[in-house]
This record gives structure tokens, C-alpha cells and sequence, in this order.
């Protein structure tokens, strides 16, 4: 399979270096299967024939003009900034036009398209992701909801496949991404690969996102999660809530679906969710004491609600684990 990956000024390192890793991988370990896929040929496209990467290394790219043939699959690139004000003057850049142009002539000509993390919005800027289910970076949710609100965003998921264009979130779901373009063409493969890099599951995010992060995105919204914090070890009616900060319910549901994709109840149980793993991993109360800190009648309810967002149990919450 030809693929094109792009690279830009201030591209993600890591993100570069593990989508081709994983392809190279690929190509290392296909003779140890069965009817294996036909080799993966990687290009680094970019509009300039070199760029230089957030952490300053150079980079060799061919110019669109120069392929020998047209990529079966093109990678968008990911940025390797933290601030979602950046990411948004990156992608309207007039400087990166062609590059949204090449993306929309792609998926015109049938062509798969992909990206991770930052990658996903350089795909919604040019149109492809429109009426489509996406993922990005869990914490450029807000952000990425406001300014493309025609694409069905689910930013708990790691990885997301539409018709023909695959996006997948944080920063190393580079890895996750490129083992799925794998998979595609060989299961078996796919699996190798992920025995032999040591690739973990990670089918969602849910267990790294932080609410206070997420709600800075709207001042409406950082009022509502301290008020929560605030209010955290009773009950909590959410029409009480929002006449607390000055909202009609109705507003309170419509900004919080805006920014954090999830109704109030539901943004409130992560609050909780959240104070609960951090009361866990930091105190030897019980889990009885720590599901009445957060506002819950007994453990059972906080027990259900851990294995149901975070896949795990309490007992792994406390040790820190990460599974999803």
C-alpha cells in the first residue's frame, strides 16, 4: 500500500516516527504469516521540501508533484503544540491551504485518509469529516465541537472509523492508528505487531480526561465544575445548579453538550469520577468513605460507575492503572 504522510512545520515528532515505525514493522514481520498484505511504501509529503518538527529536527519530505503515483492512503499530520488556540491558527493558516486542498481532492478521488490527535482537525478544516463520526485529542474536545459542529465528535474513543477516513485521539494513538491501518488489510499482522512492540489496549480515552481541563473552555462551564466540586457530598439537582450560577437549565444542558459533549448529570459524574480516583489513589479511606466524599449513597454505585467509565475496578483505580 502507498501511503503519504504529511508533515509540516512544527509537525509531532512522535507522531511522525511511530506511524511509520509500526508500517516498517509491518513490513519486517509480513513473511511471518500467512498470505501476508502486500508491502507498505511510506512517503513524508509537505508543501516545502524540508520542515522542521516541534522539537526541532529536519525533515526531508517529496512534494505532492513529485509522487511517482497517487497514495492509496494519506496520514494528516499532527502538531506537537498544547494550546487549542495554536492548533486552531495552524489549521486556518493560509500557508497550510494546500494541504486541505490536497485532503478534500483525496477523499474526491476515493482515497483513505487518517489522522491522529491534532491530525483529525486539519481533516474537519477541509471538509471531509462533515456528517462524519470522528475522535480527537480528549482535551481539544471543546474546542474542536465549537468549530466544526457538522462532525459526530466522540472524544471517549481512541480510535473511530468512518466511510473511508479514520481518526484516533491523544498524542500516542499514533499507535493505535497505525496498528488499525494494519489490521485492515491483515489481522493476524496486526497482532504480531502488537505482541511484538508491547501495544496495549487502549479503546478509550475516558480514564485520562480531566474534567477542570475540559471545562475551561467556556467560562459558563468552569463556573458550573466548581460549583459541583463545591457540592460534591450531597445530592445534586441540576436545576439548583443552574440557578446557582446564573443559567436556565435548559442553557446549562445546551452548553454543556457544546462543550464537553455530555448533558450536565453526566459531566457532573465524571466531576465526581474524578475526585473519586484522586481521593483513592492519595488516602487509605475506604471505598464506602470515598463514594460518600463524592456524593454517592455507597460503594456500589461508585463501583458501577468505575468499571463503566474506566473499565477497571476499584481496587485497580487505587494501584493507578490506566486500562481502558
Amino acid at each position: 500500500m502507498r501511503v503519504a504522510m504529511l508533515a509540516i512545520d512544527g509537525a509531532f515528532d512522535s507522531g511522525l516516527a511511530t506511524v511509520a515505525d509500526v508500517l516498517e514493522t509491518a513490513n519486517v514481520l509480513r513473511d511471518e504469516i500467512e498470505r501476508p498484505p502486500p508491502p507498505w511504501e511510506v512517503t513524508v509529503v509537505g508543501t516545502r521540501r524540508q520542515v522542521r518538527t516541534a522539537a526541532g529536527m529536519r525533515v526531508t519530505t517529496t512534494s505532492v508533484e513529485e509522487l511517482d503515483a497517487p497514495p492509496q492512503l494519506l496520514v494528516a499530520p499532527a502538531l506537537g503544540v498544547r494550546q487549542s488556540a495554536a492548533v486552531v491558527e495552524t489549521v486556518g493558516a493560509a500557508r497550510n491551504r494546500p494541504l486541505l486542498d490536497l485532503l478534500a481532492r483525496c477523499r474526491s478521488e476515493g482515497i483513505e485518509l487518517a489522522g491522529a490527535c491534532t491530525g483529525a482537525f486539519f481533516l474537519a478544516e477541509s471538509g471531509v469529516l462533515e456528517e462524519q463520526p470522528a475522535t480527537t485529542s480528549w482535551w481539544l474536545g471543546p474546542t474542536f465541537r465549537a468549530r466544526y459542529p457538522g462532525v459526530d465528535l466522540d472524544t471517549g474513543q481512541t480510535l473511530v472509523r468512518g466511510e473511508g477516513v479514520s481518526t484516533a485521539g491523544a498524542a500516542f494513538a499514533h499507535i493505535d492508528l497505525a496498528l488499525s491501518l494494519v489490521h485492515t488489510q491483515s489481522p493476524a499482522l496486526a497482532d504480531l505487531i502488537a505482541r511484538y512492540l508491547l501495544i496495549g489496549d487502549r479503546a478509550s480515552q475516558a480514564s485520562f480526561a480531566v474534567p477542570t481541563m475540559l471545562a475551561r473552555n467556556s467560562p459558563e462551564m468552569a463556573t458550573f465544575e466548581r460549583w459541583v466540586r463545591s457540592h460534591l457530598d450531597g445530592p445534586i439537582r441540576i436545576s439548583a445548579a443552574a440557578a446557582a450560577i446564573g443559567l436556565s437549565e435548559r442553557t446549562l444542558q445546551r452548553v454543556t453538550a457544546a462543550t464537553v459533549g455530555m448533558s450536565p448529570v453526566e459531566f457532573v459524574n465524571e466531576v465526581r469520577l474524578d475526585e473519586a480516583a484522586f481521593l483513592l489513589r492519595s488516602s487509605t479511606l475506604t471505598a464506602d468513605a470515598v463514594a460518600a466524599r463524592v456524593g454517592f449513597q455507597n460503594a456500589g454505585t461508585l463501583r458501577a460507575l468505575v468499571r463503566r467509565r474506566r473499565g477497571m475496578t476499584i481496587r485497580e483505580l487505587r494501584r493507578g492503572a490506566t486500562r481502558a
